[in-house]
């Protein structure tokens, strides 16, 4: 998002002036925090109900820091008023059981922020922790022309799509945090492709077809149910497959050296005229060999599910950075509040989700911790997407699904 620089003198004045819409910039040059009025009006409602921190007014929260001081209320640091914004306004809405207001105060905290020029990216929050680890899970959408924008929108919306499906929400409403196209770098104006009505209660950005969607349908419901997305969801289940195919592929084979072995050990016993008593040998060293190759066959079929032996062996040896433990706990009373067994990450400091009703939603998060908040090994986060990615395949679900990506990473 863009604007131009705004005098505190001049806020102040719009603000109080008796009669005076305050939430009405008209005078900044490239404003757009109105754009998506839709998702502001929700929040409205719910940080409305209690307010402690006398925060003014959501829009505030999408502005540039200069700008969002004038109604940040008690919050210290402007950069983290629109995290602190949503964080009320979740607490607010779970405590009335409302699952839209908390669905919309999640996709408000992935909203983009104004900045000063196009591609400039807005700055994150640090000196803020959030309360509820769904907020805290996400950050705001960036200049869609600033560098790697794409790559990461789209993860910021599949983030947003899994806690939205987490706490009941419909997870495509994860585009409604989506923003403008790209707009050119170095555009005097500063003000790329936008739009700004406080007057348009559906938020401009849609009634002008300006919006551009993060996620197809099945990109947001692949990410709700945890996946990174139908392509690597896919993916993950072709590696399955094969998997599964050797490990058919190894019984079938087992059972054929067994069956040729016992036919020569019985055409030996022939020859020495003790066929009897070597057929029964041969029966019981045919039965014996066949137990054991059922339980390779069993084992093969065991790593196929967890797809990675040889992962797991470098995850043990692999550092994973600041954060040491990267496992996941599945709770009959997770952490947060859900009235239903759930997985949750079991370090919260350095992992802080909200429980997730699918192993993926946790998965997913630790390994993107990994590498943006741990710095993490790479050894370590390639261990770790290939235990993900086999987890979401393999279809285990409660202790067993936690345990098998714990053991995957060497825990």
């Amino acid at each position: 998002m863009k604007q131009s620089i705004i005098a505190l003198s001049l806020v102040g004045a719009v603000l109080g002036r008796p009669g005076v819409n305050r939430y009405n910039f008209e005078k900044r040059e490239v404003p757009q925090e109105h754009a998506h009025r839709n998702v502001n009006l929700e929040v409205s409602k719910s940080l409305n109900l209690d307010n402690p921190d006398n925060i003014q007014d959501p829009i505030f929260g999408l502005l540039g820091a200069a700008a969002a001081a004038a109604g940040a209320g008690s919050i210290a640091d402007p950069d983290c008023l629109q995290q602190a914004t949503a964080d009320q306004a979740f607490t607010n809405a779970k405590a009335a059981g409302d699952v839209n207001g908390m669905t919309f105060a999640l996709i408000f905290r992935a909203l983009e922020r104004n900045t000063g020029s196009v591609g400039l990216a807005s700055v994150p929050c640090t000196s803020i922790q959030a309360v509820n680890p769904e907020i805290a899970a996400l950050q705001q959408h960036q200049d869609p022309a600033s560098d790697g924008a794409a790559a990461l929108n789209k993860q910021i919306a599949q983030d947003l799509a899994a806690q939205i499906g987490a706490i009941g929400g419909d997870p495509t409403l994860a585009n409604e945090a989506s923003t403008f196209a790209p707009g050119e770098i170095g555009d005097a104006t500063a003000k790329g492709n936008t739009c700004d009505d406080d007057a348009d209660d559906a938020g401009c950005i849609n009634t002008l077809g300006l919006r551009v969607d993060d996620l197809t349908e099945e990109e947001a419901l692949a990410a709700a149910q945890g996946g990174a997305g139908a392509g690597n969801a896919a993916a993950g289940n072709g590696t399955a497959a094969a998997d599964s195919e050797n490990a058919n592929k190894d019984s079938g084979n087992a059972d054929d050296s067994d069956a040729g072995a016992a036919a020569c050990l019985a055409a030996g016993n022939a020859d020495s005229g003790n066929a009897t008593d070597n057929a029964g040998d041969a029966g019981n060293a045919d039965s014996g060999n066949a137990s054991n190759d059922a339980g390779n066959a069993s084992a093969d079929a065991g790593n196929a599910a967890n797809a990675t032996a040889d992962a797991g062996a470098a995850a043990g040896a692999a550092a994973f950075g600041s954060c040491s433990d990267p496992t996941i706990t599945f709770s009959q009373a997770p952490s947060d509040g859900r009235q239903e067994a759930a997985f949750e990450a079991t370090d919260l400091t350095n992992f802080p989700h909200g429980s997730a009703l699918g192993i993926g939603v946790i998965s997913s998060f630790i390994c993107d911790q990994l590498v943006n908040k741990c710095k993490a090994e790479q050894a370590a986060v390639d261990s770790c997407d290939q235990a993900d990615a086999a987890v979401k395949a393999s279809g285990l679900s409660g202790q067993a699904a936690a345990d098998s990506f714990n053991q995957a990473l060497g825990f």
